[in-house]
């Protein structure tokens, strides 16, 4: 069981179930999901995909705060207070490591950080991601201007050579007054443009806006059991919707396989592209599309289907869509068994075969789960 001083203290309690030992936590995310499914027999459980307890995420979200001269990565309290979490155990070594040169090139800079009481400033987050195979990293500066760009341009020199493994720079702008994230624009300032994150002996690429799993070890497993039903299954064809950079989409290629991933983000779209042209993956097609509107404008579906929705589910358009095809199986992967479960319903003729918890974000109720269906 992992001790933080910020959460006994009270400073940040986004690891709601960090006091419970971690075996407990994975029991009660299997019965969880068993509850949300006991309606359907004969489904058979796999064993849960367990996670490292400590250094598993390969992202850090940090907002910003303090002062340009004493700038504090973390949290802010609900009376605004700055929290710093540079120390929070989730993050491995290597994302820890790059907090330190940051706050020095935010002083370098005199980047602002953005004062909600006040609507001043200008940096909002740090984005950091890590490629653990290679130690290489991402960052992106949320910015609510481009009143700094220039001195970020000016400095990027100094920092690149102190943070060698630093291989994608980038500025986001979110000039609005409200808790989101992120911004549309986004201008690469270098050396890269893409951060190639090796997963499961696939070197998939990232881009700046481009979603990825938060635990590099759990996703790989969870594209290893994806690949597994597909090969045994053999089907001659299969959709991946939703498919972001291309993760099921390209570990399920074959050469006797026609595989074609669908996803909004144009972004993600070219990053699944460069993967697959860098492994000659000939007979995968990646289509930037609304997955539902896709489906809906095509005459038939292929013999597999793999779906992994946000939080919200398929919904029941895209469900109803899918009930009524002659699509043979599907692979949903959920981050949310709740909607997955409502999904299921609407698709009485895809029947669950076998599912399985894999523990995506360990000391939090969520988690991830897989799960085969066969019409029948």
């Amino acid at each position: 069981m992992i001790h933080c001083p910020h959460f006994v203290a009270g400073r940040c309690r986004s690891c709601s179930e960090i006091e419970t030992p971690y075996p407990e936590q994975l029991l009660a995310k299997q019965a969880h999901a068993g509850r949300l499914l006991a309606g359907h027999a004969g489904l058979q459980w796999l064993p849960a995909v367990a996670s490292v307890e400590r250094g598993f995420r390969n992202k850090a979200k940090m907002v910003v705060s303090g002062s340009s001269d004493a700038p504090v990565l973390g949290l802010v309290d609900p009376d605004l207070g700055s929290i710093d979490l540079r120390d929070c155990q989730l993050y491995p070594p290597a994302l820890q490591s790059s907090f330190d040169p940051l706050i020095e090139y935010v002083q370098r800079a005199r980047i602002a950080p953005y004062d909600v009481s006040q609507r001043r400033g200008e940096l909002k987050f740090l984005l950091i991601t890590l490629a653990e195979d290679s130690g290489e990293l991402m960052v992106r500066f949320v910015l609510r201007s481009q009143e700094p760009l220039g001195r970020i341009r000016k400095h990027l020199p100094a920092l690149l050579a102190r943070m060698p493994q630093l291989r994608v720079v980038s500025i986001n702008l979110q000039p609005e007054h409200k808790a989101v994230l992120e911004g549309e624009q986004e201008i690469v300032l270098g050396p890269d443009a893409t951060l190639t994150m090796p997963v499961g002996g696939l070197p998939l690429h990232l881009r700046p806006r481009s979603f990825f799993q938060t635990n590099t070890a759990v996703a790989a497993a969870l594209y290893r059991q994806a690949r597994a039903w597909v090969d045994a299954l053999q089907p001659s064809a299969l959709w991946d919707l939703y498919c972001g950079v291309g993760g099921f989409a390209l570990h399920c290629a074959a050469a006797d396989r026609d595989v074609l991933g669908i996803e909004l983000s144009a972004e993600a779209i070219d990053s699944a592209r460069q993967t697959a042209d860098g492994i000659g993956a000939t007979r995968v097609r990646f289509v930037a599309s609304d997955a539902t509107t896709y489906l809906l404008g095509q005459p038939a579906l292929p013999p597999l289907v793999i779906v992994n929705p946000p939080r919200r589910g398929l919904g029941a358009t895209l469900a109803t869509r899918l009930q009524q095809s002659e699509t043979r199986w599907l692979i949903y992967s959920s981050c949310n068994a709740e909607s997955l479960a409502r999904d299921l319903a609407a698709m009485p003729s895809l029947r669950p075969r076998v599912a399985q918890v894999l523990d995506m974000f360990p000391h939090t109720r969520h988690y991830e789960l897989l799960l085969l269906a066969e019409r029948g």
